[in-house]
């Protein structure tokens, strides 16, 4: 009987948590809407949100994925060494993967960044 309810407890969180994310998300975008709507009708001037260029998302996503690598990192880095565990830096080193990717988009910025100058 526990091992059901741990299973079944566990499918209504994966598949809930989600869903739960998904419609919060929707009704933020709708509240927004509808405020921005509101004053529209009112007459008053609504400032438009820049949209970001591409050399402005890579180092966004670079900067996100490198500190996040970091502190993945450092994170199993200190329970290794807590541990005293050699098997925790194979987790460590997973950490690796997004810290390459990261560096590629900040390659990727660079390269935007100095043709858009050319």
């Amino acid at each position: 009987m526990d091992g059901e309810l741990i299973g079944l407890v566990a499918v209504i969180l994966g598949m809930g948590i989600p869903l739960g994310a998904l419609y919060t998300y929707y009704r933020v975008r709708k509240l927004r809407s509808e405020e921005r709507l509101a004053a529209i009708a009112r007459g008053a001037t609504i400032p438009v949100e820049p949209e970001l260029n591409q050399a402005a998302r890579s180092r966004r996503a670079g900067i996100l994925l490198v500190s996040g690598a970091i502190g993945y990192v450092v994170t199993f880095g200190l329970i290794a060494q807590i541990e005293a565990n050699r098997d925790v830096w194979t987790a460590a080193a997973l950490g690796i993967i997004p810290l390459a990717v990261g560096v590629g988009y900040f390659v990727d910025w660079k390269l935007i960044h100095r043709d858009a100058r050319t």
